[in-house]
């Protein structure tokens, strides 16, 4: 499918970091924007995440994160509207790069990142959309 005329499709990407307005209906807001899915907060910036469920959170759903190991010391992972434990092979994973992982309920997740952020604390996040 061709895209109309002047169109630009890309990546879901902001290049800043921001706190997260609000969450729901699927989607985040940040930044006067809003998004539909899953977000990756990294140092980086914001990103469209591909992992839309807690089916789709395997090693490679978190690559990206570990790929800036080296700027987050704190990782929320926000698994939806419930809170859903982190496997010990992720566990790990995010051990050996140095990264305290902590999954949580996406609301407390978006404000507990809030806060962090505004700290000034090396985070990162995941958050999973809910309905």
């Amino acid at each position: 499918m061709t895209e109309p005329r002047g169109t630009n499709v890309r990546p879901a990407h902001f290049p800043d970091r921001a706190p997260i307005d609000a969450y729901g209906n699927g989607g985040f807001k940040f930044a006067n924007m809003a998004h539909r899915g899953g977000l990756l907060c990294l140092p980086s910036g914001i990103h469209g995440w591909t992992a839309g469920t807690l089916e789709d959170c395997d090693d490679a759903a978190f690559q990206p994160v570990f790929d800036e190991a080296g700027s987050i010391e704190i990782f929320l992972f926000g698994t939806g509207r419930d809170l859903v434990p982190i496997g010990d092979t992720l566990r790990a994973r995010f051990r050996a790069h140095a990264i305290m992982a902590d999954p949580m309920g996406t609301g407390a997740a978006v404000r507990t990142y809030n806060v962090l952020l505004a700290e000034g604390r090396a985070v990162g996040a995941a958050f999973l959309p809910v309905e």
